[in-house]
């Protein structure tokens, strides 16, 4: 039987390898010692020596340009699955299933993110004061594995295959006017009928811009729409219907409170546009015991909510 003196190589640390991807993430050294709380020397110094310990080079480093070298991207794939395997082994063998801890990086977008998601986290750390919980919202479509995040929780249908994907809530989209301009336009008594209004489009994500699927009965209808006004942002947009410039598609959770005081109304109440909100992650967390009591916590807060 070999001693353990046979394995002299030495091994990477996991600090050189979170260092590592956070490098990646940020695409600069300063970055990353940002995210990490740490200084740019410091990552320097983790990076050179998971270099020495590898015995490759990982990053082409050009002025401020980073650039993974072919061992570089050999070695962020393996770090992901390694430092994801320590970690749910060391949520199975604490008392995470009762008492869940360790960091939690969470991702959204801008609206859902603050108005909804950000209240429910807070609560989350609350419930669970031993998770560290970092939460980051975008405009647009995230790539949670490559970009570091353990949980995304995401806002219409358009679900990536690869991960885990839980719905926390249903949710719908709909037309809607302020009542200010219905009586200058008129209310539009069928899809063709939007086609001559004018309609504030939000430029989001990977929807088709200028596009609204609607679904009546079980089928989906598409009507192209216009108007002079969009924006890649739905507050921006949901502000313009306030203010009578135009019919809007949004979600419930966004619109509902102003449809019930009249300052929005609801029009073509027939057509809607399926926008569920998921929970989504990679698959190798799908048994992370802090992932799970996260989730479902999320899931009975939202439909406490009923948004």
């Amino acid at each position: 039987m070999a001693s353990l003196n046979t394995f002299r190589e030495p091994f990477p640390l996991p600090k050189d390898l979170y260092v590592f991807l956070a490098v990646v993430r940020k695409q600069s050294f300063a970055n990353a010692a940002k995210e990490l709380g740490q200084s740019p020397a410091y990552v320097s110094k983790r990076i050179q020596i998971l270099e020495r310990t590898l015995k490759v080079r990982l990053l082409h480093r050009t002025g401020r340009c980073i650039t993974l070298t072919s061992d570089g991207e050999l070695v962020r794939l393996r770090a992901m699955q390694i430092l994801g395997d320590l970690d749910v082994l060391l949520d199975d063998l604490s008392e995470a299933r009762r008492t869940p801890r360790g960091l939690l990086q969470i991702c959204g977008s801008f609206g859902f993110g603050r108005n909804h998601l950000a209240p429910a986290i807070a609560q989350l750390a609350d419930c669970y004061p031993e998770l560290e919980i970092r939460l980051e919202v975008f405009d647009r479509a995230v790539d949670i594995a490559a970009e570091g995040f353990d949980l995304e929780i995401r806002v219409g249908d358009d679900i990536p295959g690869q991960h885990v994907c839980r719905r926390l809530v249903a949710n719908k989209r709909v037309l809607c006017a302020s009542p200010e301009y219905l009586a200058r336009h008129s209310t539009p008594d069928n899809l063709e009928d939007l086609k001559h209004h004018q309609c504030l489009v939000i430029n989001e994500r990977n929807n088709a811009f200028g596009v609204w699927n609607l679904e009546r009965s079980g089928k989906v209808h598409s009507v192209r729409v216009s108007g002079p006004l969009s924006s890649n942002h739905g507050e921006i947009v949901l502000q313009w219907a306030l203010h009578g410039r135009g019919i809007l598609l949004r979600s419930m959770w966004d619109v509902g409170p102003m449809l019930a005081e009249g300052s929005l109304v609801r029009v073509l109440n027939d057509y809607s546009q399926s926008a569920n909100v998921w929970a989504v992650y990679a698959t190798r967390l799908a048994n992370s015991a802090k992932l799970r009591v996260s989730v479902e916590f999320l899931e009975r807060h939202f439909n406490q909510l009923s948004i």
